[in-house]
C-alpha cells in the first residue's frame, strides 16, 4: 500500500528474524511497520531474516510497511520486495546511490556527528522522504553520558527537525529504551513533540496508544484552532487572548489537518 509519511506518528521496529512477532503486528494500530534486518538480528540470523521479512511482505498489510536494511547486500532483495518504504541506517552523507537503488523511498536515519553536520545534503538527495533519529547511535557517537543524553542532544534533535522542515520532509524522534517506564515514555512523547516532531520510533506494542495521544493535537487545541480559523479577517487581529496573523491561520489549518488524519 501507499504511504502518507506526513500522517505517521508511530514507527514500530520489529526484528525481521521473529516470525510471530511479525504476524503479530498485523493486528495492531502501528501507522508504520519496519521490519529490522539491522540491529534487532544476530548476524548469523541475518540471511534468514531476510527472506523472512521479503515472505512476510507477499500478503497484503492493514498499515505500510518498511524494511531496515542492515547493509548493500540486503538493497536487491529489498527492492525487489513489496516493502513500502526502505530504512537507510547511519546516512551520513546524501544517499543518491542507495536511494536509486532501493527504488522506493527512503526515510535516512541521523545516528551520528557526522550526519548530524551534513543533513542540507542528506534532506536533498532524491528518493529521501523523511528523516527518523536513532537516539541511541547519536547519543553513543556523541559520547554522551545515559543520565543527561535528552537534554545533550537538543541542539542535534532540533537541527533535524530544521533541516526536515527546509525539504517539506516528516520527522520522527527516536526509541524509549526503558519498556516499564510508560510515565516516562509518554514525557519523552510531549518533548519531542514540542521539539516538532511528527511521531516516534517505537520497540514495543504496548508504546502505540500512547504515542497516538501525545501527537495528535487534543480536543481543545482543535477546538481553538476551529475558533481562530473562522474569527480570522487576513490581517493581525486580536483574537482571544493574543494577537493573530497569516501565519497563525496556517499552524491553526496544519492543527485541523492533522488531527483529521
Amino acid at each position: 500500500m501507499g504511504a502518507d509519511l506526513h500522517s505517521v506518528r508511530s514507527l514500530l521496529f520489529l526484528p525481521a528474524s521473529n516470525p510471530r512477532a511479525i504476524a503479530k503486528a498485523r493486528t495492531l494500530a502501528a501507522d508504520l511497520v519496519i521490519l529490522d534486518l539491522e540491529d534487532a538480528v544476530k548476524p548469523e540470523d541475518k540471511v534468514t531474516a531476510r527472506a523472512t521479512a521479503v515472505a512476510a511482505l507477499a500478503e497484503p498489510w492493514p498499515m505500510p510497511v518498511a524494511i531496515r536494511i542492515d547493509g548493500v547486500q540486503d538493497l536487491q532483495a529489498v527492492a525487489a520486495s513489496a516493502a513500502d518504504i526502505v530504512v537507510l541506517p547511519k546516512v551520513e552523507e546524501a544517499p543518491d546511490t542507495m536511494a536509486q537503488r532501493a527504488g522506493k523511498p527512503v526515510i535516512a536515519m541521523v545516528e551520528t556527528a557526522r550526519a548530524v553536520m551534513n543533513l542540507r545534503e542528506i534532506v536533498a538527495a532524491k528518493g529521501v522522504a523523511g528523516l527518523l533519529v536513532g537516539t541511541n547511535d547519536l547519543a553513543a557517537d556523541l559520547r554522551l553520558p545515559g543520565s543527561s543524553r535528552r537534554q545533550a542532544m537538543a541542539m542535534a534533535l532540533q537541527s533535524v527537525v530544521c533541516a526536515a522542515r527546509s525539504a517539506e520532509l516528516p520527522v520522527w524522534d527516536g526509541v524509549f529504551n526503558r519498556l516499564d517506564d510508560q510515565d516516562g515514555f509518554e514525557a519523552e512523547c510531549r518533548e519531542g513533540r514540542a521539539l516538532g516532531f511528527d511521531g516516534k520510533s517505537l520497540i514495543h506494542p504496548s508504546q502505540i496508544d500512547p504515542c497516538h495521544r501525545v501527537f495528535v493535537p487534543s480536543e481543545e487545541e482543535v477546538a481553538r484552532a476551529e475558533r481562530l480559523i473562522a474569527a480570522a479577517t487576513g490581517g493581525a487581529q486580536r483574537f482571544e487572548d493574543a494577537m493573530i496573523e497569516s501565519m497563525h491561520v496556517d499552524q491553526a489549518r496544519r492543527t485541523v489537518e492533522r488531527a483529521r488524519r
